[in-house]
């Protein structure tokens, strides 16, 4: 690790130590909603770059199909320069706002590895800058939310008086094979970003733009989860599966093996 990023690590680092928690405080004193309201609005968000198709196809479908009908799902393309607008603009309904990153410049040396780290983390930054409910769920563009994922993280926060839940999610191989991950009795108890669902004040918890240049927790979403967790946020856990994970069409992997089983493909995509 050079020494720049090793000082703007520490620094940020330091800086989110003594301004998050604090923050928190703050927001909880200063906030005004209901959150025991059974019908209250979610604002779903789904950051995504040139995967027009499946994105429609897996994520938007699989939120249209939800049990619990009182959302906004918020697209935020990447600078897409697929048809990822005019697939969104085919889809004919009001909960649905799509806004595109005009320009997407340098962010980071951009190796397939950075990619899997710190890809979202701009975009998912302008779609939290845009949500309007009570409470935030997390999507990827590339993942299926079971019918009644937003129904039981929803119950499962009121009852508890949680300020963050997260649940099970299941992955099935290009060869059928099902895996089930529960993340409950991990150090951090938070299950993966897809299944993520929070009051919508920590929205002031934004990504890290530099998480790519840590030593440890590099990825964008366990970086936020880390600094969630110290920040003191009241965080349960739902044994139950909520979302389900496949490789995308044409690769055998997920996850940052999708990245690095094919790294020339994978940064000629993002170039």
């Amino acid at each position: 690790m050079s020494f720049k990023n090793n000082l703007i690590s520490n620094f940020n680092s330091l800086k989110y130590a003594m301004t998050e928690p604090a923050e928190l405080k703050r927001q909880r004193a200063a906030n005004k909603i209901d959150y025991n309201d059974p019908n209250p609005l979610i604002s779903i968000y789904i950051p995504t770059y040139n995967r027009g198709e499946i994105l429609i196809e897996r994520a938007v479908k699989s939120i249209l199909n939800q049990t619990y009908t009182n959302f906004e799902l918020i697209i935020v393309g990447d600078c897409c320069t697929d048809n990822t607008t005019e697939l969104v603009n085919q889809v004919k309904d009001d909960r649905i706002r799509y806004f595109n990153i005009p320009t997407r410049g340098y962010r980071y040396p951009p190796t397939a590895i950075n990619h899997w780290y710190n890809g979202s983390t701009v975009a998912a930054n302008t779609a939290l800058s845009m949500v309007r409910g009570a409470w935030i769920a997390r999507n990827d563009d590339d993942d299926i939310w079971t019918e009644d994922h937003l129904e039981k993280l929803l119950r499962f926060a009121i009852k508890g008086d949680y300020e963050f839940v997260s649940s099970n999610y299941k992955t099935i191989s290009s060869e059928g094979v099902e895996n089930v991950i529960n993340c409950s009795k991990d150090e951090i108890p938070i299950g993966g970003t897809q299944t993520w669902f929070y009051r919508s004040y920590l929205s002031f918890v934004k990504y890290n733009k530099d998480c790519w240049r840590k030593k440890w927790n590099r990825v964008n979403d366990t970086d936020l989860q880390e600094r969630i967790f110290k920040a003191g946020a009241r965080i349960g856990y739902l044994d139950d599966i909520t979302t389900l994970i496949y490789p995308r069409p044409g690769e055998t992997h997920i996850g940052s093996k999708a990245y690095l089983s094919k790294e020339k493909e994978t940064e000629n995509f993002y170039k």
